[in-house]
């Protein structure tokens, strides 16, 4: 039974289409639940099968999915397995493949100064997802006291109008303010955010369970006028 077949015994409809209403444009999806991807994964990535797979075309968005995650799963050099990723890299068509390709490249966490500058000649792309692809990255990775500096730099002087990506440096900005508030503080108050993206960081930051209410509500007083899409 090839990949493509297994999938498809693996399809949830209804989950299928509530999947695509999350991913607006992308109509190729079988409707296969991240657990049983991840399941799959850890088979094909502990046999040979995961070569020819990712050497094959892909057809659906599972199949994307598939190969992002045996990316991250199947041991390999670092090395190695940044040159695979630098050649998925480009297939990445919406934020929940790139999103997920990001949480499981695990490996990023022995590896930090050497993705740290992989990640610099993304960060500067004109292409949307390779932008997200290092934000999250950022997000997943580089939150700690080694790099919360170099984190925030690039963040807070991030510069886009793609609302994915805008989504993305919000996100990470809020994680940071939950880990690091004190420093995290100063960049909101020093940065070169567009508006949209500077209220979408104070809304996440709001909504997340890990900020007392008094902060919250100095934080509601820091929103800009006119931020929204």
């Amino acid at each position: 039974m090839d990949v493509r077949q297994q999938l498809f015994m693996l399809q949830d409809k209804t989950y299928g289409e509530f999947h695509k209403k999350l991913c607006p444009g992308i109509g190729n999806i079988i409707g296969v639940r991240l657990p049983a991807l991840r399941k799959l994964a850890k088979t094909m990535a502990n046999s040979d099968e995961w070569k020819n797979f990712l050497a094959a075309p892909t057809k659906y968005n599972e199949e994307l999915l598939l190969k992002g995650i045996i990316i991250g799963l199947v041991k390999m050099p670092f090395a190695q397995r940044l040159n695979l990723i630098a050649e998925f890299i480009p297939s990445i068509n919406n934020w929940g493949v790139c999103d997920t390709f990001c949480v499981s490249l695990i490996d990023t966490k022995k590896n930090q100064e050497t993705m740290w500058e992989f990640l610099q000649g993304y960060l500067c792309s004109h292409e949307i997802y390779k932008r997200r692809f290092a934000i999250v990255m950022l997000l997943d990775y580089f939150i700690d006291d080694v790099y919360i500096e170099r984190t925030l730099k690039i963040l807070s002087d991030f510069a886009t109008q793609d609302y994915y990506v805008q989504m993305a440096v919000a996100w990470a900005i809020s994680i940071c303010f939950v880990k690091y508030p004190e420093k995290t503080m100063h960049i909101l108050h020093n940065n070169k955010l567009d508006d949209f993206t500077y209220n979408k960081a104070l809304q996440k930051i709001t909504e997340s369970l890990r900020v007392d209410k008094k902060t919250k509500d100095t934080i509601r007083t820091m929103k800009r006028r006119g931020g929204e899409k």
